[in-house]
């Protein structure tokens, strides 16, 4: 019981590490994450994947760059890649992008109102999922809980098992209990002689 717990314990604080390298290292290096929800670059990065992206000056974009931006009327990140890159009437750059796995171009033409964008660096595949996971309350409470009750198990595991070889050391237990038996055992066979 007390190795299961150990290696329990083991699991916790290892996977524990692999999510903050995953999590906060990339943060430290100046990147930026994000979780691929949908299909649209199946082939390149597989849905699930978490996509790491430095930000860069929006000068430095260009087509075949693969970007992670909110597009025009959507308030919720998209990863495509640029395939055109066109001066706009204003003098503003105009970007057309496309998912990997989409047969035609995105429909909508983006300008950046910022001056700088985030452009993929690598991907971690299927990572995301655990990632968005702990998004989940319930997952969250569980691995609070989770390791609490493997710490509590073992405790009692062990005062459990030095209580019992305490008690076997002073005489009592088994034997105590066997002696206890034989006893009544010939107090039986007593009464039933009479």
């Amino acid at each position: 019981m007390k190795r299961v717990a150990k290696h329990g314990m083991t699991a916790w604080v290892l996977c524990s590490l692999v999510l903050a390298v995953v999590i906060v290292l990339p943060g430290a290096l100046g990147l930026e994450r994000y979780v691929i929800v949908g299909d649209s670059m199946t082939g390149s990065i597989a849905k699930g994947s978490i996509v790491y992206a430095r930000v860069v000056p929006v000068e430095q974009l260009v087509a075949g760059d693969i970007i992670t931006f909110v597009p025009p009327g959507m308030s919720a990140p998209v990863t495509h890649r640029i395939t055109s890159v066109t001066q706009g009437a204003d003098g503003v750059r105009v970007f057309r992008t496309k998912g990997d796995h989409n047969d035609v171009v995105d429909p909508w033409q983006s300008k950046f109102v910022q001056s700088s964008a985030a452009r993929y660096a690598f991907h971690i595949p299927f990572l995301g999922f655990a990632l968005a996971a702990f998004a989940i309350r319930e997952v969250r409470m569980l691995l609070i809980a989770l390791p609490a009750l493997l710490i509590s198990i073992s405790l009692l595991w062990s005062v459990w098992r030095s209580a019992a070889q305490s008690v076997g050391h002073h005489g009592i237990g088994r034997h105590a209990v066997g002696a206890r038996a034989a006893a009544a055992a010939r107090v039986s066979e007593e009464g039933s002689e009479a």
